[in-house]
């Protein structure tokens, strides 16, 4: 059974191999918009699935408040970015700088999570928490 770190690192890793083929396309393509399109849908169920699922019971304990609180926030902001590129069209030269913002500010978000985040949730949850929360996840992300 997978404990939710496992089950952060899957979607982690889905998401990084769709913006970096994001990143080799070009115009206004069906590959462009088909990849866009998992990534936008990969992107939004992480973040509920993930608030839900690991931050709100983090946010529970005093010495993970401030790393709750900053992923959250962080979600938002890429939220933001993915809007700016929804309204940009696919052949437009500033498509591919919003895209690279964007790969730039998830890829922090991923290291952020998996190299401090996850260590000190690590020491909050009990094992038992740590395979729930991720049959949580798993089942918020098959929605």
């Amino acid at each position: 059974m997978n404990n939710i770190f496992e089950a952060l690192r899957e979607s982690h890793q889905k998401q990084r191999m769709l913006m970096e083929a994001l990143l080799k396309t070009s115009g206004d393509s069906s590959t462009r918009r088909e990849f866009y399109t998992d990534l936008k849908k990969e992107l939004k169920l992480h973040a509920i699935a993930e608030e839900r699922s690991f931050y709100a019971p983090l946010i529970k304990a005093d010495k993970t408040v401030e790393i709750s609180r900053h992923g959250i926030a962080e979600h938002h902001e890429i939220d933001k970015i993915i809007e700016q590129l929804d309204n940009t069209g696919f052949s437009s030269s500033g498509w591919l700088t919003i895209m690279q913002s964007l790969q730039h500010k998830v890829s922090h978000h991923l290291e952020e999570e998996e190299q401090r985040f996850f260590q000190m949730a690590g020491k909050v949850f009990t094992e038992k928490q740590k395979h729930n929360l991720a049959e949580e996840y798993i089942e918020e992300m098959a929605v």
